[in-house]
Parts: C-alpha cells; sequence; structure tokens
C-alpha cells in the first residue's frame, strides 16, 4: 500500500522540463508500481533523471530572485503584451503577500517549482535504488550522490526564501498519523548543517569533472558540489543567518527557536576552509579563469575590444569551451531578445523580434569602476560632480564608443567590465554577424526616430540601458533574430575566488592572500590591484587596510563581476543590503527626447516598496489553515 500511494502520488506531481538534454528530464511512462520503476538499470536511471527534473527550472531567469531583485534589472510592468512571468520583476513593486505569494517555491505557484514535491521524489528514488539488480556498485553510488547532492540544493534553495524550513529527510508513511504528516519549521542552523552533510556523504562519490560530454554535460560533479558547499555555508555565515537580531523572536509552536540569536564567527572560517578545498579542486582540474581567443571569422581586434569579450564571453562562450565554468544548467539562456538593442534598419522593422526589454537603471552602471579601479563618486581623478554634462567621443575612444557620437562623460574612462555589460547610447556593440572592428554598430537611442528608441508600449526600453553581457556577440539582430545559445552560469571559478576572499576576510580581516585572489578577478578586468589602485586614486586610500573597508570593495567586486548572473539578489539579501540598495528611486534617461541635452536628464522610472518582511518570504495562509504545526514568517 506504501508503495502504491508513493508512486500515484508522484505521478501525480511530475513536471515536464525544458532541458535541451532529454537525459536529464525523463518521466516514466506507463509505469504500474515502484517495483517496474526500478526493477533495471535502465528504469531505474530515467527515475533518477525525474529528480534533476525540476533543477532544469531553475534556467528560467523571471523566477529567480537573485535576478529579479537584483536592482539590476528593471522590467515594465504597463507592457500591453505579457510575454514573461512579471512576478518575480514585480517583488520589488511590493506586490509580495501571504494570500498568494509570487515566486512561490513552496507550492510550484506564480512562476515557483514546488521544491517539497522535488524532494519526495529524491526520497523515493533514496528508498528503492537497491531494487535495480543490474546497477553496478560504482553507478549506484555515483547516481545516489547525484541525488543526495539534489535534495542538499532543493532544501538550500528553500532556506534562502524561507529561511527556517522543514527538513524532508524521508518521506511520511501513508498510515502515519495526522501529526506526523503535520511538519514544522527546522532551525535554519539544522538545514544548512543538514544540506553540508548530504554533500559531504555525496563528494567522494561524485565525479571530478565529465568525461563523456555528449552524454552526461549538466550532471553533477565533485566541483559542483565542493563550491556549491562553500556557498551554502557562506550564506549559513553571513548576517541574514547569522544571529540576524530581526528574526531572533521567531520560534515554533513549541517554542523551539528558529535563528540562531548570537553570530558565530566560526562559521565564515568553515566557509573560508570549504572555499579553499574547492579552489583547489577547480585548479587540480585544470579550471582556470576565461581568456577570449579569436576565433577565424573575427579580424584584428584593438586590446579594449578583446578585453571586453573575455569579460562578456566569461559567461556566453561555449559551455565545453569555458574552462571558467563550475556549473550550468541544460536549457540555455532564454531571454536574449530582452537584452538586445535593435542596432540594424532590418531589425527596426522587425521589432517584434526582440522586445528589447531589461532595462538596467542608471544605479547599476554607476556600480562599475572607472578605468582607475575604484568607484566613480571615490576617484580624485574622475569629475563625478559633472558626470552627466555631453562629450563627443573621439579617436581614442572608438573601440568603446562610437566616434563623433555625443554622450555623457560618465561613459568614458570606465572600465572593461562596464563595457562588455553594459550598452549606452554611443555605445560599440562588436558582433551581430560584423566583425570588423571598424565598421562595428553602435547603439542608437536617443527618441523614438532611433534605431534602438521606444517604438511602441512593447518594444522598449525604459531606462536607455541593455544587459549587453547577456547576448552573445555572435547572435544576429536584423532580419529576424538569430540568437547563438548558452548556458547562464550557476558557479563560476571567478565567483568562488572572490567568495574565498570574503570569507578570509571576515575571518581575518585583510591579509595578502585575500588581496591576492581579489585581485586575480581584478587583473583579468585590466585592473590593478586593490591597494595599489586606492592607494593611488582614491579619496579614502586607507579604505582595503580595514576589514570594514575590505568588506565593503569585495562586496562590491562581486557584484561588479556577478552583474547579470542572477547572484547580486542573493548577496545583496544574505548581506542585509538589498533594503539599502532599493530605497532610493530606479532612474534612467528621458527616452523620448531626441536632442543629447534633453535625453540626459535623470528620470525615475520605478520607486522599489522593500522592507524587512521581504527578505524572507511569507508561507501562503492555506498552507497554515492546513498544518497548524507550521508558522508564518515573522513580519507577515
Amino acid at each position: 500500500m506504501k508503495q502504491y500511494y508513493k508512486l500515484l502520488l508522484l505521478v501525480g506531481l511530475l513536471i515536464s522540463g525544458a532541458s535541451c538534454k532529454k537525459y536529464l528530464d525523463v518521466t516514466p511512462d506507463n509505469t504500474g508500481t515502484l517495483e517496474y520503476a526500478f526493477r533495471n538499470r535502465n528504469e531505474a536511471e530515467n527515475y533518477l533523471f525525474t529528480c534533476y527534473a525540476t533543477l532544469q527550472q531553475f534556467y528560467d531567469p523571471t523566477s529567480n530572485v537573485g535576478f529579479t531583485t537584483s536592482s539590476e534589472i528593471i522590467y515594465p510592468n504597463n507592457l500591453t503584451n505579457k510575454p514573461l512571468n512579471e512576478n518575480g520583476f514585480n517583488l520589488i513593486r511590493g506586490a509580495q503577500n501571504s494570500s498568494n505569494p509570487g515566486v512561490n517555491w513552496w507550492d510550484g505557484e506564480n512562476g515557483g517549482q514546488a521544491l517539497f514535491r522535488s524532494l519526495r521524489r529524491c526520497n523515493i528514488f533514496l528508498e528503492n535504488i537497491d531494487k535495480a539488480f543490474d546497477l553496478t556498485p560504482a553507478e549506484k553510488a555515483r547516481w545516489v550522490a547525484e541525488v543526495k547532492f539534489l535534495k542538499a540544493y532543493y532544501h538550500y534553495y528553500l532556506c534562502r526564501l524561507y529561511g527556517p524550513v522543514p527538513l524532508i529527510k524521508t518521506n511520511v508513511d501513508i498510515s502515519a498519523a495526522t501529526e506526523e504528516v503535520r511538519v514544522k519549521r527546522a532551525p535554519v542552523d539544522s538545514v544548512f548543517n543538514y544540506c553540508v552533510q548530504l554533500l559531504d556523504e555525496a563528494i567522494p562519490n561524485l565525479p571530478p569533472v565529465i568525461t563523456n560530454q555528449a552524454k552526461e554535460l549538466g550532471r553533477i560533479t565533485q566541483l559542483t558540489a565542493l563550491s556549491i558547499k562553500a556557498e551554502m555555508l557562506a550564506t549559513q555565515a553571513s548576517p541574514l543567518f547569522n544571529g540576524n537580531p530581526d528574526y531572533a523572536s521567531m520560534k515554533n509552536k513549541d517554542g523551539q527557536l528558529l535563528f540562531s540569536t548570537i553570530a558565530d564567527p566560526q562559521k565564515w572560517k568553515r566557509a573560508a576552509d570549504a572555499a579553499k578545498a574547492a579552489i583547489d579542486a577547480c585548479t587540480a582540474n585544470g579550471l582556470k579563469l576565461y581568456t577570449f581567443v579569436s576565433p577565424p571569422t573575427v579580424g584584428t581586434l584593438s586590446d579594449e575590444l578583446r578585453a571586453e569579450l573575455t569579460i562578456q564571453n566569461t559567461v556566453t562562450e561555449k559551455w565545453d569551451q569555458n574552462p571558467e565554468l563550475i556549473w550550468a544548467l541544460n536549457p540555455t539562456f532564454p531571454c536574449q531578445g530582452y537584452a538586445t538593442p535593435r542596432l540594424t534598419p532590418k531589425s527596426a522593422v522587425n521589432i517584434f523580434s526582440n522586445p528589447s526589454t531589461f532595462a538596467v537603471p542608471i544605479s547599476t552602471q554607476e556600480l562599475f569602476y572607472t578605468a582607475n579601479g575604484v568607484p566613480v563618486n571615490e576617484d580624485k581623478n574622475f569629475d563625478y560632480a559633472n558626470r552627466y554634462a555631453l562629450k563627443t567621443a573621439g579617436d581614442a575612444d572608438k573601440y568603446l564608443i562610437a566616434k563623433g557620437y555625443t554622450t555623457i562623460n560618465e561613459h568614458f574612462g570606465r572600465e572593461t567590465r562596464f563595457y562588455a555589460n553594459i550598452a549606452f547610447d554611443g555605445a560599440i556593440w562588436y558582433g551581430n554577424g560584423i566583425y570588423n572592428q571598424d565598421q562595428a554598430y553602435h547603439v542608437e537611442a536617443r527618441g523614438n526616430t532611433s534605431l534602438a528608441g521606444p517604438k511602441d508600449r512593447n518594444t522598449l526600453n525604459i531606462t536607455g540601458y541593455w544587459p549587453k553581457k547577456l547576448a552573445n556577440y555572435l547572435s544576429v539582430y536584423d532580419d529576424g533574430f538569430q540568437p547563438i545559445e548558452f548556458h547562464l552560469p550557476l558557479m563560476r571559478l571567478a565567483g568562488l575566488y572572490l567568495l574565498y576572499a570574503e570569507a578570509l576576510n571576515e575571518v581575518g580581516g585583510p591579509t595578502a592572500e585575500v588581496y591576492d585572489y581579489i585581485d586575480r578577478v581584478r587583473a583579468r578586468a585590466g585592473l590593478k590591484g586593490v591597494v595599489e589602485s586606492w592607494s593611488t586614486y582614491s579619496k579614502n586610500p586607507n579604505k582595503p587596510t580595514s576589514k570594514e573597508g575590505l568588506r565593503d570593495i569585495i562586496h562590491r567586486e562581486r557584484r561588479i563581476e556577478l552583474c547579470f548572473e542572477a547572484q547580486s539578489g542573493w548577496d545583496l539579501r544574505r548581506w542585509k543590503e538589498i533594503q539599502q540598495v532599493l530605497s532610493v528611486p530606479m532612474q534612467g534617461w528621458n527616452i523620448y527626447e531626441t536632442e543629447p541635452g534633453n535625453y540626459y536628464r535623470p528620470n525615475t522610472v520605478m520607486t522599489p516598496v522593500f522592507g524587512l518582511r521581504n527578505y524572507f518570504w511569507p508561507i501562503k495562509d492555506y498552507d497554515l489553515t492546513v498544518n497548524n504545526n507550521l508558522v508564518q514568517t515573522t513580519y507577515w
């Protein structure tokens, strides 16, 4: 009876996936019993991939709050057409509620996936895998390890959203008493510790890397598990979870406290050790920071464009040719058309090929450093007060800004990552089918008569900035859109370096090793080291010499390096900084104006709404009625 019940539950809850690799998105057909589902290796492998199926749904950035609430992208909510699920973007407009939560990963509604169902699937696999008689011990050990990773990751994802969540270590028997079915929240430290325990059990039996890429790319490796373990521990050590006074009173109905009341600095030591172990494993297996290598189709490149393509291609390079990529999902990034401006007359006619509606606010472009490697408002050689004054590009700027084009001071003299990440009015857009750098396209965004300017309510960019990093330079938008697909990284080596630097700084403050790992990332971006840059160019030259100052620098480095990669929203939450970031209006330019003097005037396009209660999701009111052992998230 127990087995039949579980099978019926499974069949009813399996979701269809969007993976480009069918082997990671399989639902068994005509399955009558669990004995059949695990009767042999082939059927058991199919069931393994049903455990992966939910993971493949994480590819959609519109359901990832690390992307939609990062302050990096504004998506207009007044479009006539609704091509995207807007729930995630509307969260920073104050749309969250407990009656019908947006991006609900608890129940699988409004853009979220039902992760508790996924956990039940994982448990069914672990309970029944021994029934596959022709499975070799090595295969069984690996598959069990993969499912343990998935269990850990699904719990971790829930914890980042909801804080304390129930631990689904085993499935509840159908004959269990009602009270056993009504699970309660576990303390956040218990959740993190259980996730790490699962990863520690899994890591020895996972392959270091995928060798059979044609058949297995996308499956979990040791490097994936080691790196995610480091991220988990850094999240547990961060202020949102580590002695957070805002949730000190949150407890279960039996009085059990759900958050630690005192910050434990040793959690940062665990995170640092885990990050170093992950880095060492990556190095031993040949991973390194990506550098662009020109294909035969690309002609001579200036130093500026080559450096820019190195940064842009850390994300958009082919999976099997990117030595920096630690983990990505099989489905490709689905929103290139939202990040690409119109560059040609034919694209302006075919406006419905690409909505171009992912708009970057002025605050995000100002996040990036000057060419001197310090913030624009700290650089003593940068005229910050006149950053919006008009300036015309000359010959020295022609590979970054169109020669003779008038834009603003703030678009000149910026670091490489600025030009690789963001397209703006007058910016060079290398690629799009043209690989002669002297004939490269540039963005024209002023007024509705310009190529990239607003044409109608559905194909406009409301700030005048595009997230260029999310478009492959080989994709072509002309007479229609021909995208060259890529996989958005979930973890890459530069992010792991900065995670290690962050944890080390929290453990012991600035050291040579902390500087080294930050500077490795900065050097790839063409910048001098942190200490040299601040001492030479900053109005605050001693900032990197204190733990607090270096913490601020590391946080900014992560936001710059991982911009648009669905990481910053999670980081800002765990640091308890997102409320500050979203406390100011989000601005763009006057996109309907054609004259530079009128266009380049900051215009508020959205005022975010984010309060203390928005750090964690509410549980749906109905769920609290069904299970009276659950307590609502504090402030909801």
